[in-house]
């Protein structure tokens, strides 16, 4: 069968699980100190728009650029061994930040930025596969849906713990340094942990070609990763998942500004909507993926609630399309760790160069918002984007959804003989 693979033993899964999901916090918890504390940093930068736009690209293209090397060193040294890597060059990115903001270096920030993304990069190629492998096939997402709510769990925690050290609501530049020194050693005490971590490796079926138990298998047969059209289409639909992902998040502030005038109290408090139905989301699919639903029709449920809430927010007005924005934060809980699992099934000995190519399409979280800004140029006809602006660059929320949608249905059963 397709679904057949390594795993572990029940009995063994539990304290690997529990490790992984404390590393799920850690890198939530880094995330939420380094995004809260970013804006004020790029503030005291003065950064253009057009800075600030390659702050953005400098993250992701990071995933590019790194994304097939991630998946040779995770070939080469295992998932254990590229997670504790991956702390360390985490660690040196940030400890970058504090002599960007010293120095008030903008290509120092540049570089710590793309240094950071490089060591996501390394850690999702070699963490979501691994939780994808520890166990049964069919209970994967619900295994991503514990790591996602341990990571969002962090990344509210992350700003909390910052209180501690800063007044959050007068925060000077010379203030950055402390925070980011704490954060830095947080991650390589992390790294050196892990190196003796008893977190054993997995392999998918058929990784290992000297195992005449695992020969039959569907890409034993395969010269090259491009004849895997399922894992192709993965990451395609991944590509538009992370984009429509981080579309709220990066939007819903200047929606609800478009919706409620710009002299609106507090619309950075419509923010916090988005994580808050993906971390609901999260545990819904803990809940009953798999005993009561199938990854696969869980994937299209998801979907299908996206698009719905997509065509909410275009069409309804006030409160409610911006509650409809934050509530695609729902949506988007289980389509990401639903499209993983599909997605690199069956590739045996190219399990780790596949989740490689899965860490690629993370870039549609820089490419969507960035069609999504020419689309609301193209449409503004004032000085300020309206409400119908928006609504109409909204539409890149459908044909996103749709593939995802087809993945789904159809694509992720394609197999080429």
């Amino acid at each position: 069968m397709y679904y057949k693979q390594f795993s572990l033993k029940r009995k063994k899964l539990l304290i690997p699980l529990l490790i992984v999901g404390f590393l799920f916090f850690v890198i939530g918890f880094e995330v939420g100190i380094s995004g809260f504390l970013t804006p004020f940093l790029q503030d005291a930068l003065n950064l253009s728009v057009t800075e600030s736009y390659l702050a953005i690209v400098a993250i992701f293209s990071a995933f590019v650029v790194f994304g097939t090397p991630a998946g040779w060193i995770v070939k080469q040294v295992g998932f254990k061994a590229s997670m504790v890597i991956a702390f360390f060059i985490l660690a040196f990115g940030m400890i970058m930040i504090v002599p960007s903001a010293n120095m008030a270096s903008f290509p120092i920030f540049l570089l710590a930025l793309f240094t950071g993304g490089i060591g996501n990069a390394l850690m999702q190629a070699s963490l979501n596969p691994y939780v994808t492998l520890m166990g049964p096939h069919e209970s994967a997402t619900s295994r991503l849906c514990f790591m996602g709510i341990m990571n969002k769990l962090a990344w509210w925690i992350g700003p909390v713990f910052l209180g501690l050290f800063l007044d959050l609501k007068n925060v000077h530049l010379s203030h950055l340094s402390l925070p980011f020194y704490i954060v830095t050693g947080i991650l390589v005490i992390l790294g050196i942990l892990m190196y003796f971590a008893p977190l054993p490796e997995v392999k998918a079926k058929g990784e290992n070609e000297h195992d005449e138990n695992f020969s039959s298998t569907y890409a034993s047969g395969k010269s090259n990763i491009f004849q895997m059209p399922h894992l192709m289409l993965g990451v395609l639909a991944f590509f538009f998942y992370v984009g429509v992902e981080t579309l709220p998040m990066a939007t819903i502030i200047n929606f609800a500004k478009a919706v409620f005038g710009v002299n609106v109290e507090n619309p950075e408090g419509y923010v916090k909507y988005v994580p808050i139905g993906m971390f609901i989301g999260y545990f819904f699919g803990l809940v009953v993926i798999p005993g009561i639903i199938s990854q696969s029709n869980a994937l299209k449920l998801f979907t299908v609630f996206g698009l719905i809430a997509a065509f909410c927010v275009i069409f309804l007005s006030g409160k409610m399309a911006v509650y409809s924005l934050a509530g695609i934060g729902f949506a988007n809980s289980i389509i990401g760790v639903a499209i993983w699992p599909l997605a690199i099934v069956d590739l045996g000995k190219f399990t780790k160069k596949g989740a490689s190519f899965m860490v690629m399409g993370i870039v549609g979280g820089a490419v969507l918002p960035f069609i999504f800004g020419i689309l609301i140029d193209k449409f503004k006809s004032g000085a300020v984007s309206t409400i119908n602006d928006y609504q109409s660059a909204y539409w890149i929320f459908i044909p996103a959804y749709l593939f995802i949608f087809y993945f789904a249905t159809l694509g992720y059963k394609i197999r080429r003989k």
